[in-house]
């Protein structure tokens, strides 16, 4: 909701997170570098003007900094945190993040004073709980000898279950091989972002669509490069499955990910309220067992991509 896909609308926006309240979802997932600033400013404008700030969790993100020219840069530093953490409170219009996540690992920062501004944000009240996006299991579990880490967040959908790399940048970490064994090993929330492969497990580009070039999308490799045949046949196999049982290929990816018991909750966006509709659908129904064996047979060759 941040304006980075071609779909994006501020108006559009705050109705589909009205009536997604309405329709019980009670989680948000944003950031201050989804649209440098706009993701924020947007859902605090709808809760506020709605009155609803109490009848959700918001899960922001901090350490991802930009300048005028849209660069960025990681700084997770406990200066930047106690700077971004006021800023971020100011964009939701609220006191409180619920979990604040780290976005991306800061290398040139050690742990120990990321850990500590973490520390300082809990103890006095602008934030509850602890989250890691894209953490490394040998930095997560450093991390939790010295603050508690609740939540994980990382790239997982049913082509990507142990990505070595997203829109290019290289991953530290493999989904179902070290994430999970963790997140149930310390009964961390697990929240598996891009579910739907970016619209091409919502049935995006199978028929030849393309994705214009200031939408964010068009700098994944994998949408779009020497890759995308292999993503795109798999796709194709997973429509074909999906209509056979008749339901919609993106209720099946995301009943796919609902029925793994790791998964806390899936971070599905929706820039209209159709859409909004398809993704609450997909929790009205299960996957049967025998469905599930033909469908992870189908998506066996994506087990290490």
């Amino acid at each position: 909701m941040g304006g980075d896909w071609d779909t994006s609308n501020e108006n559009n926006a705050i109705t589909v997170i009205r009536k997604a309240i309405d329709e019980g979802i009670n989680f948000f997932d944003v950031a201050p570098v989804y649209g440098w600033g706009v993701s924020e400013k947007v859902l605090g404008k709808a809760l506020k003007e709605g009155g609803l700030r109490d009848k959700v969790l918001i899960a922001s993100k901090a350490g991802l900094i930009w300048n005028e020219k849209h660069e960025t840069r990681n700084d997770l530093s406990r200066e930047s945190l106690l700077q971004e953490i006021d800023d971020s409170l100011r964009r939701l219009q609220t006191d409180h993040i619920d979990i604040y996540q780290m976005h991306w690992p800061d290398h040139n920062v050690p742990l120990e004073e990321t850990a500590d501004a973490l520390n300082i944000l809990l103890k006095n009240g602008k934030i509850r709980y602890v989250g890691l996006s894209n953490y490394s299991q040998k930095d997560m579990e450093t991390m939790m000898t010295m603050t508690h880490v609740d939540c994980q967040q990382g790239l997982y959908n049913m082509l990507e279950r142990n990505a070595s790399s997203y829109h290019g940048i290289p991953l530290e970490y493999r989904t179902e091989k070290e994430v999970f064994p963790n997140v149930r090993k310390y009964g961390q929330a697990y929240l598996p972002f891009s579910p739907l492969f970016q619209g091409l497990l919502a049935g995006k580009f199978l028929d030849g669509g393309k994705i214009s070039a200031h939408d964010v999308r068009s700098a994944n490799p994998k949408l779009s490069g020497r890759q995308f045949p292999f993503y795109r046949d798999v796709a194709c196999r997973i429509r074909d499955f999906s209509a056979e049982i008749g339901h919609p290929m993106n209720e099946v990816a995301l009943n796919w990910l609902r029925q793994k018991p790791e998964v806390t909750s899936i971070i599905a966006g929706a820039s209209t309220l159709e859409q909004l509709e398809m993704n609450i659908r997909a929790f009205r129904w299960s996957i049967s067992a025998d469905e599930m064996k033909k469908l992870d047979e189908i998506i066996a060759p994506c087990e290490n991509m």
